[in-house]
């Protein structure tokens, strides 16, 4: 396949056993670029491997990490993926037809849909894990992620374009791993409330808990995925909660930020 004036940026630590299905997925990039925050398996060397220039960066936080990628990146068009997601083989034939003529354009970004893979297998009715819609694909000049420590989302300027077929996104393996993950998200969204001098509302929780369940379960048709859609409306309810008690215990108790940087950081989860 001819390459394409494009940088695939790809922000990794230890994704051993990912990178590589990820990075050999887009094989119009004319560079691919992973950006490290200090993998301590082999990720960088299987990264280099499979034709990936290696960076290193100190976790700056998803947005800034993201931003730091694009200031790295030797093409203005760059199209990003985490290391557990990658193309498939009708995105990839698409997106390789189309480009030519949208980098000639005035487009900023490119909106790719997102397929999940949930327990092994694809979920097939809960909305946000058949299509969702993902800005990945943009022009440096025109778009930028925005500087918050987690759930980043890019902001532009100009017109857009929407793919068709799907990427797909291997989510977290294990309710272990996704159970990891709300640890750390919830810490890192914590902290920005914090920042922000957000004023603790717990009085909410129930109804947080509630309506985060019934949009999931019902609205969002995860019930029609059996019980996978049902661990995922609950576990999404749980965290909605966890990390607005979490924000409460960090104005009650302001060394409890320390304390819970300090054992994050045993499990490598301060990043």
């Amino acid at each position: 396949m001819q390459t394409l004036p494009l940088t695939l940026v790809v922000m990794t630590h230890n994704e051993a056993a990912t990178i590589a299905r990820c990075l050999d997925s887009v094989p119009f990039a004319a560079e691919k670029l992973v950006v490290d925050c200090g993998s301590t398996d082999a990720t960088c060397e299987i990264a280099r491997a499979h034709g990936a220039r290696v960076v290193h960066q100190d976790w700056l936080g998803f947005g800034p990490q993201r931003n730091f990628g694009t200031t790295q990146s030797a093409h203005d068009w760059i199209l990003a993926l985490d290391a557990d997601e990658f193309l498939s083989p009708a995105l990839a034939g698409e997106m390789a037809q189309a480009l030519p003529g949208l980098m000639a354009s005035d487009v900023a970004v490119g909106v790719l849909r997102r397929r999940t893979l949930y327990m092994g297998r694809p979920m097939r009715w809960y909305r946000p894990m058949v299509g969702e819609k993902l800005a990945r694909l943009y022009h440096r000049g025109r778009a930028r992620w925005r500087d918050v420590r987690v759930h980043e989302s890019l902001e532009w300027r100009g017109r857009q374009v929407l793919f068709g077929a799907p990427f797909e996104h291997v989510n977290n393996p294990t309710l272990v791993h996704k159970g990891l993950k709300v640890l750390r998200y919830a810490e890192l969204k914590a902290r920005d409330w914090h920042q922000r001098g957000r004023a603790p509302r717990m009085w909410d929780c129930p109804l947080v808990f509630a309506s985060t369940f019934i949009k999931d379960y019902l609205f969002r048709l995860a019930c029609l995925d059996g019980w996978r859609g049902f661990i995922v409306a609950q576990t999404n309810a749980a965290y909605a909660v966890y990390k607005r008690m979490r924000y409460y215990e960090m104005c009650r108790n302001p060394d409890s930020v320390a304390l819970a940087q300090t054992a994050l950081a045993r499990h490598r989860l301060d990043r």
